[in-house]
């Protein structure tokens, strides 16, 4: 058994809290608002994100993130990837000293373009051995439910890696390990961008065949965009690259599909925000940084751009289709 904080209460948050204290640890939860604090100790469930799940008793909620890091094995950062940053330094002074730290935000910094795990680095001060990222196809309603599920923890300390590892083992979801971070993070903010492409497809009338393309050139960009920054390439075809992408791309729970789908539709920003309970999607903010990590990257993403010229240039998706079938023809 280890002692678990787990930095935010939103839908995944709140479901790996549940993880980790149905693997037989202790866990405090960390929310930003005291309100959703009182109602989870009061009646075991998230009632703004997972209203009918029950969490263990073993998982306490705090307002305090004093008291949430206090004696933590393991630390886990759940909040959105573009305030990772200044939350992590709001914390850092409260971290334990040999505590791992886990990244579960999927995404790339918009003003510096680095990875997760790189944020978390500079504002904690810390090796990048002690971070570890949690990716795989995780979609937190079907794992909150106990539906079985994998995932992978990646880290450069394999030892770290495995203490996470036997830490998140629950009935229900099964972790691997892996040691290369940039893949596993790679993969993991890239398939939203995709899966925005997806959404957009679909909306539009779109097929099976069409999902079947993109999914697949997608995960080819993906490939090309990680090796170039150091990525194992086999990492792309396990559970951290297409597993992820297949759930994120092909589910009705996945809300940058979602997202896409309003777009598809002919939906503007906004409109697309409120049919995802008023929050934009990850891959809107992914699509920018990844198009200009690429960029300064020398690395050809199509499906990318495609998607930050709708999101960010005012193209209609109609052009945007056009555009991608008009590309020059080349070999596979």
């Amino acid at each position: 058994m280890v002692n678990v904080a787990v930095m935010g209460a939103g839908s995944w948050g709140t479901t790996l809290a549940k993880v980790f204290a149905d693997a037989g640890n202790d866990v405090r939860l960390w929310a930003r608002r005291a309100e959703l604090v009182q109602a989870i100790n009061e009646t075991h469930t998230n009632p703004d994100y997972l209203p009918d799940t029950r969490l263990p008793a073993a998982v306490r909620a705090t307002h305090d993130d004093v008291e949430a890091l206090a004696l933590a094995d393991v630390v886990v950062f759940g909040v959105p990837s573009q305030t990772l940053r200044a939350n992590v330094e709001k914390w850092a002074p409260h971290l334990p000293e040999d505590a791992t730290l886990v990244s579960i935000s999927k995404g790339v910094e918009t003003a510096t373009l680095k990875r997760m795990s790189e944020v978390i680095m500079d504002a904690a001060g810390v090796p990048a051995d002690r971070v570890a990222v949690l990716s795989g196809p995780n979609l937190a309603k079907e794992i909150a439910a106990g539906q079985v599920a994998a995932t992978v923890i990646a880290c450069s300390d394999e030892d770290r890696a495995q203490r996470v590892q036997a830490a998140v083992a629950a009935p229900y979801l099964r972790p691997y390990t892996n040691t290369d971070v940039i893949g596993a993070e790679i993969g993991g903010a890239c398939k939203n961008v995709i899966a925005l492409a997806c959404g957009i497809a679909s909306g539009k009338g779109l097929g099976n065949n069409t999902m079947a393309t993109i999914i697949t050139r997608g995960l080819a960009e993906i490939t090309r965009l990680g090796v170039e920054l150091g990525a194992d390439p086999f990492t792309f075809s396990g559970l951290a690259g297409m597993g992820d992408l297949v759930a994120t791309c092909t589910s009705t729970l996945s809300r940058n599909r979602t997202f896409g789908y309003r777009l598809g539709q002919g939906g503007t920003i906004e409109e697309a925000k409120a049919a995802t309970n008023g929050q934009v999607a990850e891959g809107v903010y992914s699509c920018d940084s990844i198009y200009r990590l690429a960029q300064q990257a020398g690395v050809e993403m199509p499906i990318t751009h495609a998607v930050y010229g709708v999101c960010y240039e005012g193209v209609a998706v109609e052009d945007m289709i056009i555009a991608l079938m008009g590309r020059s023809k080349k070999s596979e």
